[in-house]
């Protein structure tokens, strides 16, 4: 039986955090509303659009106006990111994702994109052949830390949790396996320093992609 390689996508696959942060920035002054600063941008990178543009405007998540910076946000971030997004991948992450395919480990993304952002940036960046399946946070109620989206992709794709590892730069990611009964692989290279990552208790802390495939490749001969 295969082993199940779920990914997050910014901060894990693409190096797409400074242009989240361009792009937060760029919506807010279209708004006339003061840009919050970037260190309290990045700490939003995880979340869901609505929860990080309500955190960040200091309202409720469905107040009107996150509700516009939200629909702004998804327009300027294709033109401001998508267009750069195979130069954004991290090191290894084009070859390493082909090579495990080629293995026949089944790949999927759990994401705090909405599913038409993820499946556009997965296709910019050349990526997109190699995974069965791309959950986003407007697909399920209870969007990342909660274990909905690993629980949906584990009953889609008939496996079972045992035999799965997720791979994410937040804690959100680790805690969503733990919540399924998952291995994780925390990376350092993304929004969550390894103080962070740590307390989230991952199975495996990794500096590079290599090291993540090292770890999946060991996880399927295992499996």
């Amino acid at each position: 039986m295969s082993t199940l390689a779920v990914f997050d996508l910014d901060g894990t696959l693409v190096d797409t955090p400074r242009g989240i942060v361009e792009t937060f920035t760029a919506v807010f002054a279209t708004m006339d509303l003061e840009a919050p600063r970037p260190e309290e941008i990045r700490a939003t990178i995880g979340l869901p659009l609505e929860r990080a543009f309500g955190s960040l405007m200091g309202v409720a998540d469905d107040d009107a106006r996150v509700d516009e910076g939200v629909r702004q946000y998804l327009s300027a971030f294709r033109e401001l990111v998508l267009p750069k997004a195979a130069e954004l991948l991290f090191p290894g992450v084009a070859e390493g994702l082909a090579a495990l395919h080629d293995q026949g480990v089944v790949l999927a993304v759990a994401t705090s994109k909405f599913y038409a952002s993820a499946d556009a940036l997965l296709t910019s960046a050349g990526l997109k052949q190699h995974f069965r399946m791309v959950i986003g946070a407007d697909q399920v109620a209870h969007p990342k830390p909660h274990p909905e989206s690993g629980q949906v992709i584990l009953r889609e794709l008939g496996m079972d949790a045992g035999r799965a590892v997720m791979v994410g730069d937040t804690t959100h990611d680790l805690l969503m396996a733990r919540a399924c009964g998952m291995r994780s692989i925390g990376v350092t290279y993304g929004v969550h320093s390894e103080e962070v990552l740590r307390s989230a208790e991952p199975t495996w802390l990794v500096d590079t992609f290599d090291d993540v495939l090292a770890h999946i490749t060991a996880a399927s001969v295992r499996d």
